[in-house]
């Protein structure tokens, strides 16, 4: 990984409290998709401040939550008190062996090394278990919104998606499956998800007044959402699944 992009890895643990106000909830569909219907525990890797892991707690699963940042597992324990919590990272997980049915991985596949943190995953999982990714991706076949994405700059997992390469390790076949949907947001919800994001936090404050500048321009401006009091903002989920050899 490049300096910058470690250096953005490892800046959530600044903007903690902006990531769990701003950040989406996972669609249902696409947690129920990734989950095992016999899964008993589950870990969240890359937890961040929870948003996945509340949907798993929600489930009744036993669930162990994973993050090199102990700021966002503050936010965290706070919105899933009964999750086991621990600091660490995907390529040195701090789980005993073959100790889960499922490891989970929302919004953060991108940040890891894929070949050491296989074989980490491949540790932890019992015999059969399922190892699942799942990124929100803004819709950017929506024309406002590609110039949303401009504007703000494309995220590493938006790059992720388009350039990258999901590696399977000792894994069987990856599948994926797409939810579309979309949440209400106002200008600041807007504002506020944008400085969640690493290459804002990394960004110095001239670059940081820009992009705010051009966001607000486009909610005033834009041809198709200028001028409005309220919008809607399109997603695609992406999410991938793969099973160790049983």
């Amino acid at each position: 990984m490049s300096n910058k992009r470690s250096q953005q890895a490892a800046s959530f643990d600044r903007a903690a409290e902006v990531y769990e106000k701003a950040r989406p909830e996972y669609p249902a569909e696409a947690v129920d998709w990734l989950v095992p219907a016999d899964a008993k525990t589950v870990l969240d890797l890359g937890a961040g401040t929870g948003k996945l892991t509340r949907a798993l707690a929600s489930r009744g699963l036993e669930v162990f939550a994973v993050d090199p940042s102990p700021k966002m597992l503050d936010q965290l324990r706070e919105a899933v008190p009964g999750a086991t919590v621990s600091v660490g990272t995907a390529e040195d997980i701090p789980l005993a062996d073959a100790s889960v049915d499922a490891i989970l991985v929302g919004q953060a596949w991108h940040w890891v090394d894929q070949e050491a943190a296989l074989p980490s995953v491949a540790r932890v999982l019992r015999p059969g278990g399922t190892l699942g990714l799942i990124w929100n991706l803004r819709d950017d076949r929506v024309p406002w919104i590609e110039r949303l994405t401009t504007v703000m700059h494309p995220a590493e997992g938006e790059i992720f998606m388009e350039t990258g390469r999901i590696d399977r390790g000792a894994f069987g076949e990856l599948e994926s499956a797409n939810f579309e949907w979309s949440q209400d947001f106002t200008r600041e919800e807007l504002l506020d998800l944008v400085r969640s994001r690493s290459y804002f936090i990394t960004a110095d404050e001239a670059e940081q007044a820009s992009i705010l500048r051009g966001v607000n321009e486009l909610l005033d401006t834009d041809p198709d959402v200028g001028g409005r009091s309220s919008w809607s903002m399109p997603y695609v989920t992406r999410a991938f699944r793969m099973r160790l050899p049983a």
